[in-house]
């Protein structure tokens, strides 16, 4: 039996999910969260072999949260489950340690599928994501200015594009204010921006937020 959380801060989709996945006999969902933070919260106390996780949520969003879950819980499989096209994120969140990506706009069957396989300890990769891969690959000095960014740098540049203060990114990634100062230099020199509205209108053009 493979145990699932699901992380989504729409009720109706986590309702959803949850109903497609009691009609498969090896699935069971054993919890629910519905933020970042949450799923934090829920990887450190249930027992779970998959966490199916959306991105965009308020507060703590599934980018904040994937690295710590990472830490915490290295051998828990996470099947990001987005509305964002695969080639905003995907790649960015694989290097992260995300074990597959799925547009909420795929079949319902791809997602238990994506599962089961990485139940089994190995990714989950699209012949979309494949293709990505293969393209960054090919191009690694041709990059677009976000896919030079750490991990991190990209967390923070993502928040100061959604117009969150120095003060929040902070408090929501547990860094001093000092800090996130510092990321964001890094980021606008690496991005060749000069102001947090420079990098709002980067991340509405490259469709990495709403």
């Amino acid at each position: 039996m493979i145990k699932i959380g699901i992380v989504d801060d729409h009720a109706i989709v986590r309702s959803g999910l949850k109903q497609f996945f009691s009609d498969q006999v090896d699935l069971r969902v054993v919890g629910e969260a519905a933020s970042g933070r949450e799923a934090i919260d829920l990887v450190r106390n249930v027992e779970l072999d998959i966490l199916v996780m959306d991105l965009s949520m308020p507060g703590q969003s599934g980018i904040d949260a994937l690295a710590m879950i990472r830490a915490k819980a290295p051998d828990v499989g996470i099947l990001i489950l987005s509305g964002y096209p695969e080639e905003h994120y995907a790649v960015n969140l694989i290097r992260q340690g995300a074990s597959g990506y799925l547009n909420k706009e795929c079949d319902p069957m791809e997602i238990v599928n994506a599962i089961r396989v990485i139940s089994l300890g190995k990714r989950y990769i699209t012949p979309a994501v494949a293709e990505l891969l293969a393209q960054q690959l090919n191009r690694k000095n041709d990059a677009t200015p976000h896919e030079q960014l750490s991990e991190r740098e990209f967390q923070v540049f993502l928040k100061l594009a959604k117009g969150e203060t120095a003060g929040d990114i902070a408090k929501a990634l547990s860094l001093s204010v000092k800090t996130v100062s510092t990321y964001r230099t890094r980021v606008m020199e690496k991005m060749s921006l000069a102001s947090n509205s420079d990098l709002t209108y980067y991340a509405l053009k490259n469709k990495l937020i709403d």
